[in-house]
């Protein structure tokens, strides 16, 4: 999987991140992505909250909230089964910082495509992390375990897209993912330094 022309992530992630972080606290790791997982089933029944009306979207989301927990089960067997405990929930500032970059007010129709939008950006960045990972470190189980859900990040963040431009009523979906790129661009490089998937 090429980043940069299917995700359309302008800053890759160095590889030593996994060499020089990750590698010496998995037991952090894995707890920042057990709760990763949880936030993204949680993204997806507030999209089903906030639009209720819109049952594709609706089915889409019920099946997407299922399988983003059955990955935090599999991420807490793994904890579990290394001698670990789940650890208390990281504060994710890079997903701050997108979210202030969401829209705020316009209509119902914007803030939908905005929040689609804001899932797609943290998909597209998990799956290019999990790919560095599953191609980097040296935990064979974990590698195949994250070469595993780079595949099915890759999927949700292609999901989002698809019901952006489903839903955008007139509105350029394009242009709007241009410049969540070019924002995630100016944050990201602050990035990668810390044992957090997006950190």
């Amino acid at each position: 999987m090429n980043e940069k022309t299917i995700l359309k992530l302008q800053l890759p992630t160095d590889p030593t991140w996994v060499t020089n972080v990750v590698e010496s606290n998995i037991e952090e790791i894995l707890t920042d992505h057990a709760f990763c997982e949880q936030k993204a089933a949680s993204n997806a029944i507030t999209l089903i909250v906030q639009n209720p009306n819109l049952s594709d979207l609706v089915q889409e989301m019920i099946a997407l909230a299922q399988e983003e927990m059955e990955h935090f089960k599999r991420v807490h067997e793994i904890i579990l089964a290394r001698g670990y405990v789940l650890g208390r929930e990281r504060k994710d500032d890079y997903v701050g910082e997108l979210v202030k970059f969401m829209r705020k007010g316009g209509s119902r129709t914007e803030q939908l495509v905005d929040r689609l939008l804001f899932a797609a950006m943290i998909e597209a960045r998990s799956c290019e992390r999990f790919k560095v990972l599953s191609e980097n470190i040296k935990d064979a189980e974990l590698a195949e375990f994250y070469y595993e859900l780079m595949v099915s990040e890759a999927t949700h963040y292609a999901t989002f897209i698809r019901l952006a431009k489903k839903y955008a009523d007139g509105i350029d979906v394009d242009k709007r993912w241009k410049e969540y790129l070019d924002h995630e661009a100016s944050i990201i490089k602050s990035y990668g330094k810390q044992e957090r998937i997006h950190g």
